[in-house]
């Protein structure tokens, strides 16, 4: 498989890419659900509610927190996870505006 050319891709596209492709898996998904029905940091619940094995949340977790879209605190042996307020704004609108930037075909195909 080729290398991507991600100098010929304009900031905010690299930024969106990475940042959705952080979140392109449905384990990831669920957690991040999770993560904000729960409107506060979870502790550990996450293997109880997904049941999935820690080990796999603990990976999908960090791939999260690398891409800035989670935050954790050490809170004795248990790290706490929350999202990043601005990153996920920031997420929210730069997918607003890639989203918004389709007004639909005059006539297509």
């Amino acid at each position: 498989m080729g290398t991507t050319k991600k100098e010929i891709f304009s900031k905010e596209q690299n930024e969106l890419a990475l940042q959705l492709k952080a979140i392109a898996h449905p384990a990831r998904i669920a957690i991040l659900q999770q993560i904000i029905s729960a409107n506060a940091c979870i502790c550990g619940d996450l293997v109880d509610e997904l049941g999935l094995a820690q080990a796999t949340i603990s990976q999908h977790l960090k791939e999260l927190k690398n891409a800035g879209i989670i935050q954790g605190t050490i809170e004795g042996v248990k790290v706490c996870y929350c999202i990043e307020p601005r990153a996920w704004k920031k997420l929210q609108n730069m997918l607003s505006n890639f989203l918004d930037g389709y007004k639909g075909p005059a006539n297509c195909c």
